[in-house]
């Protein structure tokens, strides 16, 4: 994802408040400590580049998760050329729940990582990979803890989990052909008539330090989403982890899908000074981070 330019102030929030304002007695469908597990597990199979060892063994992996849990899971595999004429082969992974529903709910995260670490400070760090940490594991973390969550209760309503590939391969300032390649794929090749009620893009969300605030498009495109999913988080006790206001505009996995038509948002806290460097490491996120948002995730298909 790639940011407006916008001013980017700093940030700190003590989670603790959050989480104690979000009740440890109420019994809790989202278990935090076991999508961690998830997360760790994504860190352990090394960066999660197209073409690498990492990135075909997590995919196969996340694909053995789904079909224990999901009701149906199709993969969209393709091939993508980039500018230089290098072949990448990819894969969506979209599990669903309760298929046949007509209402449904769209959640989504990419599961690649970053090639190059373009924002180190350090030069020499620039042409390293991204561990990839918050950036890519957290959210597939959370959407494997949620797909969990609805193995153990069927919701309501269809819910479907979309795991997109290939986001942050390329240059967002200066290429948008190999950028946010999974989702651009993926409306183009949706089930026929597919239009969820909304759609939640999860991003970076399992920061030691977490705030999230209204991201730019997100309100401008869907603002009805913006504030069922706040409200959402207001009621569970997390008012102190989701602000309202904009803060960030954000090219993101979200404004595909907005092009054709789907009411989606972004769920992002980009305000993370670990974004695209060596140090998006597992030290920089937590569990209880994953709780927070995982709870809200839930609490919308309830």
């Amino acid at each position: 994802m790639r940011k407006s330019p916008l001013a980017r102030a700093a940030t700190s929030l003590a989670l603790a408040l959050a989480c104690s304002r979000g009740g440890a007695s109420r019994p809790r469908e989202f278990v935090g400590t076991r999508a961690f597990e998830y997360l760790q597990h994504q860190m352990q199979l090394g960066p999660r580049i197209p073409g690498s060892p990492g990135h075909e063994r997590t995919g196969d992996w996340i694909l053995e998760r789904l079909r224990a849990t999901a009701d149906t899971v199709q993969v969209q595999a393709f091939d993508h050329v980039t500018r230089q004429h290098s072949s990448l082969h990819l894969r969506n992974f979209f599990a669903r729940f309760r298929p046949a529903a007509t209402e449904r709910v769209l959640f989504l995260a990419h599961w690649d990582t970053r090639p190059h670490a373009d924002q180190s400070a350090n030069l020499g760090q620039q042409e390293l990979p991204v561990p990839g940490a918050n950036d890519g594991a957290s959210g597939v973390a959370l959407l494997l803890g949620v797909a969990d969550a609805l193995k153990a209760r069927p919701p309501a309503l269809g819910v479907d989990l979309l795991f997109v590939d290939g986001e942050d391969y390329g240059d967002f300032a200066k290429d948008s052909n190999d950028v946010l390649i999974g989702t651009r794929y993926f409306t183009a090749h949706q089930p026929p008539g597919y239009q969820p009620l909304f759609a939640v893009l999860f991003d970076m969300v399992a920061d030691k330090d977490q705030q999230f605030y209204y991201e730019g498009s997100s309100q401008q495109f869907a603002p009805e989403v913006v504030d069922r999913v706040w409200r959402a988080a207001a009621d569970l006790g997390y008012s102190r982890v989701f602000i309202p206001g904009v803060k960030h505009t954000l090219i993101d996995d979200h404004v595909a899908l907005q092009k054709v038509g789907i009411h989606a948002i972004d769920v992002v806290d980009f305000d993370y000074p670990y974004w695209h460097t060596t140090e998006d490491t597992i030290d920089k996120v937590s569990a209880a981070s994953l709780q927070v948002v995982g709870d809200v995730a839930v609490a919308l298909v309830r």
